[in-house]
C-alpha cells in the first residue's frame, strides 16, 4: 500500500457511537493514518486517530444543514471539497465507510458507483488540478444556485421562484444535491467519471439491503455482496443507526455482519452506545 495516502474524516461534534468507532478503527487497522476533523468536543475517538480542528480546512461558523432532516451532510460535502483542494495525497472517507482493504491511488482519483445512477462521495479523492473539483468548489459558493444537471422544467421552476424574490436555498433542495448528484454530474461533465470503480468496490451492499448487515439470518446475503475487488463497505450511517436504535439495547444482533466486524476490531458497542429509540417510532424510509 502507498502509505503516504492519509484518510480524512469529519465529525462536527459530539460523542462517536460504535458505528463511527468501527469505521475509524478499520482504517487504522489497515495501516492508514487517520485524521478526524471536528468543530466542537468529540468523545470516544479510537486511539491512534489524530483530532484536528476543522478551521484548518474551512473556517466556518454557520453550518449548512439539510432542511428536512437537519443532517450536516451539506456542510460535510463542502468541507471535503475544500479539503481535497488543500491537501495532497489524502482520501476522504465518511465515518460510515468501513475499510476492508487498504486504499491507494496512482491518479489521485478514488471514488465509485453506488448505484446505476450515482457516483457517491462517501469515499472520495480528486487530484488538486481536477476540473470536477474546481466545479464543485465553484458550485458550493452559491447557496441559491440552480444545478445545471436539473431538467429544463425543474430549472425553469427554480428560475421563476428566484425572479419572484423567493430563491430556493440548497438546504431545501432534494437530498444529495451537493453530494452524489453534483459529484456524478461534474465527473460526467469533465470526463473524470471514467475513473469510477464498479459498485462492488466501495458500495457492495445496496441501500435496500442495509438491514441485512445487522440481522444474523441475513449474514450470508450481505457477505455475498462482497467480492475480491471490495475495498470498503458503506454502512449507511444515519439509516443504520436508526435501525440499530430499534434493536434491544441499541446493540447489533449477535451473529450479524456488524457484530462480527465489531468483534474483529475489538470494539465494545456497550461502551459507545446508540440511544435506544422507542419501537413505536418506525425507521424513516
Amino acid at each position: 500500500m502507498d502509505r503516504n495516502h492519509h484518510i480524512a474524516m469529519l465529525w462536527v461534534e459530539g460523542p462517536l457511537s460504535y458505528v463511527e468507532q468501527l469505521c475509524i478503527q478499520s482504517f487504522l487497522d489497515a495501516g492508514h493514518e487517520v485524521t478526524l476533523y471536528h468543530y466542537g468536543p468529540v468523545d470516544r475517538v479510537p486511539e491512534g486517530a489524530r483530532l484536528v480542528h476543522g478551521r484548518e480546512i474551512l473556517d466556518k461558523d454557520n453550518f449548512i444543514a439539510h432542511g428536512r432532516t437537519g443532517s450536516m451532510a451539506l456542510f460535510s460535502d463542502v468541507f471535503r471539497y475544500h479539503m481535497l483542494n488543500k491537501l495532497d495525497r489524502t482520501i476522504w472517507a465518511d465515518t460510515d465507510a468501513y475499510c476492508l482493504r487498504p486504499f491507494s491511488t496512482q491518479t489521485g482519483h478514488f471514488f465509485g458507483w453506488e448505484s446505476e445512477q450515482h457516483i457517491n462521495g462517501g469515499v472520495l479523492s480528486l487530484p488538486q488540478d481536477s476540473a470536477a473539483l474546481a466545479g464543485l468548489l465553484e458550485m458550493s459558493q452559491d447557496e441559491f444556485g440552480i444545478p445545471f444537471w436539473y431538467s429544463d422544467s425543474a430549472k425553469a421552476d427554480l428560475e421563476e421562484q428566484a425572479e419572484a424574490g423567493k430563491p430556493v436555498h440548497v438546504s431545501d433542495m432534494p437530498w444529495g444535491v451537493w453530494g452524489p448528484h453534483a459529484i456524478t454530474a461534474w465527473l460526467h461533465k469533465t470526463g473524470e467519471s471514467k475513473y469510477a470503480f464498479a459498485r462492488e468496490v466501495l458500495y457492495p451492499v445496496p441501500f435496500g439491503m442495509r438491514r441485512h448487515m445487522v440481522k444474523p439470518g441475513r449474514l450470508a446475503s450481505a457477505q455475498a455482496c462482497l467480492t475480491d475487488e471490495t475495498l470498503s463497505i458503506h454502512l449507511y450511517g444515519r439509516r443504520i443507526r436508526e435501525f440499530l436504535a430499534s434493536r434491544p439495547g441499541g446493540l447489533p444482533d449477535e451473529g450479524g455482519m456488524i457484530d462480527g466486524l465489531l468483534k474483529k476490531h475489538d470494539i465494545d458497542p456497550r461502551a459507545a452506545p446508540i440511544p435506544v429509540r422507542h419501537r413505536a417510532d418506525p425507521e424513516k424510509a
